[in-house]
């Protein structure tokens, strides 16, 4: 699967939060300010995370044809990979 510059800013961003986060521990920030930046990098990743599985989903759909592989099967493998990412 190719992934669209649009998944790899999103990376970039939660990569740039845990940054955050390392920095305001550094900087013994209030514990409810980082889990609040936590509970925030959590929610983008689940976001991020929702979002490949999606887009993996309608690839697999759009191909199916060519590799002759059942939509029951693509829709499984799809479930699959959400639910391993919780």
């Amino acid at each position: 699967m190719e992934y669209s510059p649009e998944v790899k800013n999103r990376m970039k961003r939660l990569e740039g939060q845990v940054r955050g986060v390392l920095r305001m521990m550094d900087e013994e920030k209030d514990c409810k300010e980082i889990i609040t930046q936590m509970s925030a990098i959590r929610s983008a990743l689940d976001r991020a995370t929702a979002f490949v599985v999606a887009k993996n989903l309608e690839t697999c759909i759009r191909n199916e044809a060519q590799t002759g592989q059942e939509k029951e099967d693509v829709i499984e493998e799809a479930i699959q990979l959400l639910v391993k990412s919780r």
